[in-house]
């Protein structure tokens, strides 16, 4: 008798290594509950940044459908006009998918020129999509959080690097 081993990439992956990076978006989503009191928005986009983190260290695992639901969890989650995070979202991962394309070699700095583009670019689109037509709010309010998104990218990076890891452990 012949023993037919089974092909380790046919087997359905376990329940974790699906969710680790859904859940950990939606987290980072609902870090916008922490109690800050302020007059400008200066809580970094936590969600779209564990969103980008993955992207850029997981290019395979979600196809660029997949930020249209994650984004409509964020623009309820966070209090965005709905559809906000879900069209920007949804762009920001049809570009990744063109650098990815014409990109064939990236590196550490590479990846963070790369979300810090994007992380300004959705900001500033979330910033001019949910202003009144008559509003006198400078764009200068949204500086703070993008100059923090910035900065605590390499850091999220590194989050999702371990989440991956653990995610991939038997």
């Amino acid at each position: 008798m012949i023993s037919r081993r089974a092909n380790p990439y046919a087997v359905q992956p376990p329940l974790r290594t699906v969710l680790v990076p859904i859940l950990s978006t939606l987290a980072g989503s609902a870090m916008g509950f922490l109690p800050v009191i302020a007059t400008e928005p200066i809580v970094p986009p936590c969600g779209l940044m564990m969103l980008l983190a993955w992207r850029l260290l997981r290019p395979e695992m979600w196809p660029p459908w997949a930020a249209l639901p994650l984004g409509f969890a964020d623009d309820l989650i966070s209090g965005h006009y709905l559809g906000t995070s879900m069209i920007l979202w949804t762009i920001a991962f049809l570009v990744l998918e063109w650098v990815d394309q014409v990109l064939v070699w990236r590196d550490g700095w590479i990846e963070w020129g790369i979300a810090s583009v994007a992380l300004v670019l959705i900001v500033f689109g979330a910033w001019l999509l949910s202003q009144p037509a008559s509003s006198l709010t400078s764009m200068f309010t949204i500086l703070p959080q993008s100059i923090g998104a910035i900065l605590l990218f390499p850091a999220v990076l590194r989050l999702t690097a371990s989440l991956d890891r653990w995610r991939l452990r038997r």
